[in-house]
């Protein structure tokens, strides 16, 4: 991210006046009131976890955390010149208004919920945290970490028609995204591996950020409902199926490349005590 880029976020976020281009140049604008205050934005990578820590929060009385809703493909689109003229002259373009779309549609939910607070996971998310950032001034952020070798095996595992070097670039990829978004918005930092070893250290860690009484509710996520589990809703595996925290696996012997090595120093992860030279080759069951 350059620097008019952060300087953009970080102006929206102090003050509420976003940097929009119209016909070519930057102007100022305030973005209009939104119907969702204090949304809560999960960025993770993938197989980190993300759909065991939504469930736990879901489990809240206050909290609804819903699966994965894919934000970045639902756009509000002007079809012809005439609407688009219409609209900018009340300086509003396509992005501003699939940002009111977004913003209408997950208050919709959060209302239909009953409860007070909305939660939101989708791990590609992170590819556009600046404009999550941006959409919600007030938004709250959950940084959630996996060594990136337990990653890397995990992906290995549920798409084992990639190549090695497909999946370290796709671990590589979320992992970047999820560095930049922490150096640059404030927020809690959750490890997968403290979530599971100690969750009730950690969802009452994660409660006090929320500004919320903690639950012991949040510590048996199967006795809730949670909606349909299944592929493009988050994690469809029998791990997550039992309802219960499992204990966290050792990191695997697997083959880093030096930038998921340097991803995993960053983050105060040891490497894999014994690398070994090939990723898994038998699919399995991903967690």
């Amino acid at each position: 991210m350059g620097w008019k880029d952060q300087f953009t976020v970080r102006l929206a976020r102090s003050t509420g006046v976003q940097v929009v281009r119209r016909d070519g140049r930057p102007k100022l604008i305030r973005r209009p009131e939104r119907l969702l205050h204090r949304p809560v934005f999960i960025f993770s990578s993938v197989r980190s976890g993300s759909t065991l820590l939504r469930m736990m929060l879901n489990s809240h009385s206050a909290i609804y955390a819903p699966h994965e809703l894919h934000l970045g493909k639902l756009r509000a689109t002007l079809n012809d010149r005439y609407v688009r003229e219409s609209f900018a002259e009340l300086g509003w373009d396509e992005n501003e208004l699939t940002h009111l779309l977004w913003d209408r549609a997950l208050d919709a939910a959060l209302q239909r919920s009953g409860k007070t607070v909305l939660v939101e996971k989708t791990p590609n998310h992170v590819f556009m945290w600046s404009r999550i950032a941006r959409c919600w001034t007030d938004a709250r952020f959950i940084f959630l970490l996996r060594h990136p070798a337990s990653v890397f095996d995990s992906w290995a595992r549920a798409r084992p028609q990639q190549s090695a070097e497909e999946t370290a670039a796709s671990v590589l990829k979320y992992g970047r995204s999820v560095q930049e978004a922490r150096q640059m918005l404030p927020g809690c930092t959750v490890r997968y591996e403290t979530l599971v070893s100690e969750p009730e250290a950690e969802t009452r860690r994660i409660c006090e950020f929320l500004e919320l009484e903690w639950e012991p509710a949040m510590l048996d996520y199967g006795s809730k409902s949670h909606g349909s589990i299944k592929a493009g809703l988050g994690d469809w595996t029998d791990r997550i199926r039992t309802g219960k925290v499992q204990a966290p696996r050792e990191v695997p012997a697997v083959e880093l490349t030096p930038e998921l090595r340097d991803l995993a120093t960053k983050w105060g992860y040891p490497l894999p005590a014994r690398p070994a030279t090939q990723p898994p080759t038998q699919p399995g069951p991903a967690d």
